[in-house]
């Protein structure tokens, strides 16, 4: 059964049409299902459905294609994208800005997926010349993590902003991250609420903030002197 409705195969089919300008591979690790049990390794619950996803998804543009590696099996080409857990999808363009997403993107999620890939397909963003003058200032990698629920509406904020500033600048590495499907780290991180961004394992903040107040977060993980 399809996960996409056929107006909104026929609405994301018309957007992609009209936003789309240069190629976009979603490339997803994902678990295959196997006699053999692996140590340590639990079961993806939601391997399947979002390989559904996407493939339904690139079905909707010529611009737009799958690639499915086994997490196990690839491992080094997970590891040489940063890809420690599953499901992930990486969302690459001319080049790979960083875009990751863990976990379903799935109820209001979903729109930041079909936004990272018009953002890649176009190499730019909408983000204002002072939050990318901002990011300008970067001279040295940050990690994003946003962690969120599909059942959260502020979450779809905080993740957008993460991933159009993983787009404008080559320090910034920005994961969306389906906490629920993630106990381990809603524990590690200390999440009890979402949206809530870590920022290179050592700062963090929460809510949905403007794209000025986070920059000057990531200024700050930086190292760089901010006030937001």
């Amino acid at each position: 059964m399809p996960l996409l409705r056929e107006h909104d195969r026929m609405a994301l089919s018309d957007l992609f049409a009209e936003k789309l300008t240069g190629p976009v591979k979603l490339v997803m690790y994902t678990q295959r299902q196997s006699p053999i049990w692996v140590p340590g390794m639990p079961a993806c619950e939601f391997c399947e459905q979002t390989e559904q996803l996407v493939r339904e998804v690139a079905e909707l543009s010529d611009k737009l294609s799958v690639e499915v590696y086994d997490f196990v099996r690839d491992e080094a080409g997970a590891r040489s994208q940063g890809i420690d857990k599953i499901p992930a999808i990486a969302v690459i363009g001319a080049r790979d800005y960083g875009i990751r997403f863990y976990g379903i993107p799935s109820g209001y999620e979903f729109a930041t997926l079909v936004e990272a890939i018009v953002d890649v397909s176009r190499g730019v963003t909408d983000l204002k010349p002072e939050v990318k003058e901002q990011l300008a200032r970067l001279d040295r990698d940050v990690h994003i993590q946003v962690f969120a629920t599909p059942t959260c509406p502020y979450c779809p904020r905080a993740v957008r902003t993460a991933h159009q500033m993983a787009v404008e600048s080559d320090h910034i590495r920005a994961d969306a991250v389906e906490i629920t499907e993630f106990p381990q780290l809603a524990s590690r991180y200390l999440v009890r609420g979402v949206p809530k961004v870590i920022l290179n394992d050592s700062a963090a903040f929460e809510g949905a903030v403007s794209p000025e107040v986070f920059a000057a977060h990531v200024l700050r993980a930086a190292g760089i002197g901010q006030t937001a």
